[in-house]
């Protein structure tokens, strides 16, 4: 799904939502809103958070066009990141009201559903002191990111989320100083596990365990 499509399909169920929650204060019945759980990947694009720099875009215009990369200022949070085919994008439009009110807790859950889900693939990760987002070697000077993250959240409700490695060409991230970070490397599935991975099976142990820290059910 190209990223511009997937930017304007979460801002639809993101506006449905707080309509829902704005009509709630003048009802005397609360109508329950919904939650959305979107898997999804892009063809190639550099998008960059609102905390970041343009600096950290190591391309030219030209330079993007030449190579059909798309390039995108997003209203998340976070610095510049890269998706491509053969990474796995969740995009998690809740409200956190339906389940807690605490950003820090929301990303920190985010990173439990990744790290459980690698752990089922024998990939041991976990996460770096002082960065978002799930590593190799959490606990090592070479710690290697394998799963970005940058959210948004206005009344509660969320937008935005994860990018998680999984058989994507690396070496686009070669372009960009991927989340601001330089002394940094990532890595993915296929590069920790040596063989590519199917993209529906990791979808399906994400999902179940995302529903698993959030509590929710998954059907």
């Amino acid at each position: 799904m190209p990223y511009r499509e997937a930017w304007q399909f979460q801002e639809l169920l993101f506006d449905k939502i707080v309509e829902i929650k704005l009509a709630n204060r003048n009802r005397d019945e609360q109508v329950k809103t919904p939650n959305y759980l979107i898997f999804c990947e892009h063809p190639a694009v550099y998008t960059l958070g609102k905390s970041g720099t343009e600096d950290n875009l190591l391309l030219s215009k030209p330079q993007l066009d030449e190579l059909g990369i798309e390039y995108f200022k997003t209203n998340r949070g976070g610095d510049i990141t890269h998706h491509a085919p053969g990474q796995i994008v969740m995009y998690p439009v809740l409200d956190l009201e339906n389940f807690f009110t605490d950003i820090h807790l929301y990303l920190r859950n985010l990173e439990e559903a990744v790290i459980r889900t690698l752990k089922e693939f024998g990939i041991e990760s976990g996460r770096y002191p002082g960065y978002t987002g799930v590593w190799i070697h959490a606990d090592r000077e070479d710690a290697r990111k394998i799963c970005a993250m940058g959210v948004r959240c206005s009344r509660w409700v969320s937008m935005h989320g994860i990018a998680l490695n999984v058989n994507n060409d690396l070496s686009l991230f070669n372009h960009i100083v991927p989340c601001g970070i330089r002394d940094k490397d990532v890595s993915s599935m296929q590069t920790e596990l040596g063989n590519n991975q199917n993209m529906s099976s990791v979808i399906d142990k994400l999902a179940a365990h995302f529903a698993e820290v959030f509590e929710a059910r998954y059907i």
